[in-house]
């Protein structure tokens, strides 16, 4: 299929996220994927920031992962899951036990990260109404979050300047407290938690959960904040016996500098969400773990089950490819190569700090943030990227970079260097 052909059948008949049929966004052909590579059908080559929304972390194509894939493929592509059980699952639940807070010991499969979120605010609910009490049906978030595009998922999302806000009105309605606003490395102010602290004195009789998204809010903003509010929002939730989720999708299997980003504040959720990540990027896969009290109390209340089953649960494939991409993450020393990454996304994304047109630049982990100012046009601000053989994909306010932890520091000069050009042309310089 030309190039040609296959835009006038993507114009024609595909529908992109976050995208309109009338006014559509340019999309640029891929042929192939390898490294940190990104190969367009028209011959160009791009250097990738994004790793596909997060999940890529070993990069394109890579063998390991390729292996594992291949051999499970010969055993089994897919079974279902109710009433079978098979090795990879298996395997990678003891391994995910293992891995995360202290006190996650069961864990349920599922799609994607929207569904571990709906998944976790079930278990939030039926765990509720297992012990009998059935006032706690309410949740409670911060500002400028994001949690999925599902239904339960987007009540949870900032109503107001997030993504889903069109939707107000028809959600089921929660409590929103203030954004942290102690930056990540801030001395810690008390009162930045009293926005949380008054909604969980008020309402914790109606409260089954706090849902949040840890150290980093990630597609609301790409906001870092203080470890200290986690380590206060848990001894909340401890007292005035309200659930705690942390949705780790985008931050967890070491993203942010930690295997997962609890981990800064040394504290453990009841819930806990993972997805993109978890297979490098291969398949569509999530999981939410719970603690073994949550599973016992659903289990010995009515129905006696919990009340999820996605078909696709626990795919084998899925399964064997997380449980390699899990083993490579931590056969080397992942935590040297995130703290790399983070100092040089610090030094070569700081010149952007001096642009009239730049609010703010913030890294940790393997996260570099250029905010802007002014909201930025995708368009234009894409086809620029492109024409610099980088792939960076903005979104609001926000140019930001999560590459692949393979990357060389070649490419992350290039990307870096891409971002501080294209900065620099939208703040009029050049």
């Amino acid at each position: 299929m030309t190039t040609n052909i296959l835009l006038d059948l993507d114009r024609d008949h595909v529908w992109h996220p976050y995208t309109s049929v009338t006014n559509p966004l340019p999309v640029y052909p891929v042929e192939k994927a390898e490294g940190c590579t990104i190969h367009l059908k028209d011959g160009r080559q791009l250097v990738d920031g994004m790793s596909s929304w997060w999940a890529a972390i070993h990069g394109y194509n890579h063998p390991v992962l390729n292996k594992a894939v291949e051999d499970q493929i010969k055993q089994m592509s897919h079974i279902m899951f109710g009433g079978l059980t098979h090795e990879p699952a298996v395997v990678l639940a003891k391994k995910l036990v293992e891995i995360t807070p202290a006190g996650l010991e069961k864990v349920f499969f599922c799609d994607s990260g929207s569904v571990s979120v709906e998944v976790a605010m079930k278990m939030a609910l039926q765990y509720w109404s297992s012990k009998g009490d059935n006032k706690k049906t309410k949740f409670a978030t911060i500002r400028s979050g994001y949690h999925g595009d599902t239904w339960n998922a987007m009540s949870v999302c900032d109503p107001d300047t997030g993504m889903h806000h069109i939707f107000k009105g028809s959600l089921p309605v929660h409590y929103f407290a203030e954004q942290p606003q102690c930056c990540f490395n801030d001395v810690w102010q008390d009162d930045d938690i009293d926005s949380m602290r008054l909604i969980i004195e008020n309402h914790h009789e109606e409260l089954a959960a706090v849902i949040l998204e840890p150290i980093v809010q990630g597609a609301g903003g790409m906001w870092f904040y203080s470890p200290d509010y986690l380590k206060c929002l848990r001894q909340l939730c401890d007292q005035y016996n309200v659930l705690l989720i942390a949705d780790e999708i985008a931050t967890g299997f070491g993203r942010t500098g930690r295997l997962f980003a609890c981990e800064y504040a040394g504290i453990s959720p009841d819930i806990m969400c993972l997805g993109k990540g978890i297979t490098g990027g291969y398949l569509s896969f999530a999981v939410t773990l719970s603690t073994k009290k949550i599973a016992q109390v659903i289990g010995d209340g009515s129905p006696g089950v919990f009340m999820h089953g996605p078909t696709f649960m626990a795919n084998p494939l899925a399964c064997a490819v997380a449980n390699a991409s899990i083993n490579l993450l931590l056969s080397f020393n992942w935590q040297e190569c995130i703290q790399s990454i983070e100092k040089q996304l610090v030094a070569e994304l700081e010149p952007c700090r001096q642009m009239n047109y730049v609010e703010d630049v913030r890294c940790i982990g393997a996260i570099g943030v250029v905010e802007v100012k002014e909201p930025v046009d995708m368009a234009i601000i894409q086809k620029l990227f492109v024409d610099k053989g980088v792939w960076i994909r903005p979104f609001g306010k926000n140019i930001y970079l999560m590459p692949p932890f393979i990357i060389s520091k070649e490419e992350l000069s290039q990307l870096c260097f891409s971002v501080c050009e294209v900065v620099s042309i939208l703040n009029g310089e050049t």
